[in-house]
């Protein structure tokens, strides 16, 4: 067995290294490549292609990124950053060699205020007059809401077409803490800050059903106005279609106008031809998102005046941790933009369902201060929640998408006793000397005492108070107004707006624009991004790393892998937390 393992420690040494000497070598090439192409040649009779399959969309990547979207050992998801994505269609759009935009998004990956964002930029380019062609051999929910506003969409004739409305599945542990003798402590303040229930119930209370089934029904109803706008279907028909789901079979989409052919890709590849005006033994031009934002010239670029965006995208947590919001990074950021001379407005662009309230006091507090001395503007992506929304509760104004999901203005917070596990199951034992009655304040080798409990709850309330406070004065309204629409509740960015927690609908341009006016500089200004994007091959190790794990615990775990992940979720709930009732995935 100690060959055996020998041999396949060497093997797998034998992987990373040819895997790590191939992307060494490919980012040596990609540096050469990226000095030789800094002014890209768009041939006549281009097409962009955006070939979005599998991947999934996040807020920002680094444009010179190499593509190793196809180069995937262990089934890693890769990533596209939607600003790049928007330059590029804008560039596409003011490109006169650039004749159309060939889409494949079947499998895209993306929450619903993210596809809105990319509808509107293609909605922009089609008003140039240009063509967009969508093709796909499976279309999930969220893929073809995106690809609905093509002027054509094709599916291939043996594909699978998902168009049945929006599902929010919760996994619940009730049981299993029973089964393992741990008793889960909740404190919370709000009736529907649901992100403890899945430790403590074995359903949805009825707040968090009729809250979600509220948000959800919200969100479906704006993507089938889009679709029926888009598709020329109306808004009653497509709604019953997408109730019962009336596609069952491809023949199905067809006939209820939702695709315009039942075609392979090459039928497509030649249609695009026609449009061109080439013949059936020419070949397309193409250009991908990374080649056409190399063509394009950057606006004002030696404008003094700048508009900081910093984008504050995942959890909320203390420290200066990557891939989160760590409030040390993060304040730090805020403070060298208010300081800095040449900034003249700061728009945050959210996309977090929260995290440490601690945390996001800390960030609250350097926003503040910035809002004093210039114009902050927030722009919420597809969910600031929470904390995500305490945070933007210093701007001067909050836009967000009709379907972004905000609000769950709430606290809580969760203790363990496993008491229970140590003593029954594992047979280890406890004992403790302490200098003060409560030395041993919520250890987790003991049930829980009722002073403790109230001590706890008040740190709670405390909070609360704290939160609701920093929302009435960032709203300018009373907390007993805030109240009405607080205690946890999520709501669409729609419900948001009629709530008064939002005051503008729109994307991040929109926010920048806002932004600019505020500044009193909306002629002169360039917009600059933090923090700062790391080298893509220092990523690139990290996420590498990050999929090797993945791919083993998956490989270990099977099918139970979400729901280990879930539980692993558990670790960051220290302190008094600010989140989502749950982390909300929409399929």
């Amino acid at each position: 067995m100690r060959f055996l393992g020998n041999v396949l420690a060497v093997i797998v040494g034998l992987l990373i290294f040819s895997v790590m000497s191939f992307f060494i070598l490919a980012g040596i090439i990609a540096v050469i490549s990226s000095s030789s192409e800094s002014d890209v040649d768009v041939k006549e009779n281009t097409v962009l292609l955006l070939n979005l399959e599998g991947r999934q969309l996040v807020e920002r990547s680094s444009e010179d990124d190499p593509d190793f979207s196809s180069f995937n050992v262990f089934g890693g998801v890769s990533t596209v950053g939607l600003t790049s994505l928007k330059r590029a269609i804008e560039t596409a759009k003011e490109n006169e060699n650039v004749k159309g935009i060939f889409i494949k998004a079947g499998t895209f990956s993306a929450g619903q205020a993210g596809i809105k964002e990319l509808r509107d930029a293609l909605k922009d380019f089609k008003s140039s007059g240009k063509f967009i062609v969508s093709y796909g051999e499976y279309y999930t929910e969220g893929g073809y809401f995106l690809s609905s506003i093509s002027d054509d969409i094709y599916i291939n004739p043996s594909g699978l077409m998902e168009f049945n409305g929006f599902a929010s599945e919760v996994v619940f542990f009730k049981g299993m803490f029973e089964k393992l003798e741990i008793e889960p402590q909740v404190f919370r303040v709000g009736d529907f800050k649901s992100a403890v229930e899945p430790f403590i119930l074995d359903k949805m209370s009825d707040s968090s059903r009729m809250q979600t089934a509220s948000f959800l029904n919200d969100l479906n109803n704006f993507a089938l106005n889009e679709i029926s706008e888009s598709r020329g279907i109306s808004l009653d028909s497509l709604s019953e279609i997408n109730n019962k789901m009336l596609v069952r079979k491809l023949s199905d989409a067809l006939e209820y106008k939702l695709v315009d052919g039942l075609w392979y890709e090459d039928q497509v590849i030649d249609l695009m031809k026609e449009k061109l005006g080439l013949g059936e033994e020419d070949k397309i031009n193409t250009i991908n998102m990374t080649g056409i934002n190399r063509a394009s010239k950057t606006k004002n670029l030696t404008s003094k005046n700048r508009i900081a965006i910093i984008v504050a995208e995942g959890d909320i947590v203390s420290g200066k941790a990557e891939g989160v919001i760590a409030s040390d990074r993060f304040k730090e950021e805020i403070k060298n933009a208010r300081k800095n001379k040449d900034v003249k407005a700061i728009v945050l662009r959210v996309n977090s369902p929260g995290g440490s309230a601690l945390a996001s006091e800390v960030i609250w507090r350097e926003l503040d201060l910035a809002s004093k001395e210039k114009p902050v503007i927030a722009s919420m992506g597809e969910v600031a929640a929470s904390g995500g929304y305490y945070i933007a509760a210093a701007a001067d104004t909050i836009v967000a998408q009709p379907n972004t999901i905000t609000g769950s203005i709430g606290i809580f917070a969760m203790w363990f006793n496993a008491q229970g596990l140590l003593n029954n199951k594992l047979g280890i034992t406890t004992d403790v000397v302490k200098t003060g009655e409560l030395s041993d304040f919520l250890t987790p080798t003991r049930k829980i005492s009722e002073m403790e409990k109230n001590i706890f709850q008040a740190q709670v309330e405390e909070g609360y108070d704290i939160f609701l406070t920093r929302v009435a004065d960032g709203r300018n309204k009373s907390k007993e107004e805030i109240m009405k629409v607080a205690s946890g509740r999520v709501w669409s960015g729609n419900q948001a707006l009629a709530n008064g927690l939002v005051d503008v609908l729109g994307g991040l341009d929109d926010a920048v624009k806002i932004a600019a006016e505020k500044a009193g500089v909306a002629e002169d200004y360039r917009v600059v991004y933090y923090p700062q994007t790391r080298p893509w091959f220092e990523r690139f190790l990290s996420e590498f790393t990050n999929d090797v794990q993945v791919f083993y615990q998956k490989q270990q775990l099977g099918t139970f892998y979400p729901i280990y992940k879930q539980i692993e979720s558990v670790k960051k709930y220290e302190g008094l937390m600010v989140r989502m009732p749950y982390d909300i995935v929409i399929r």
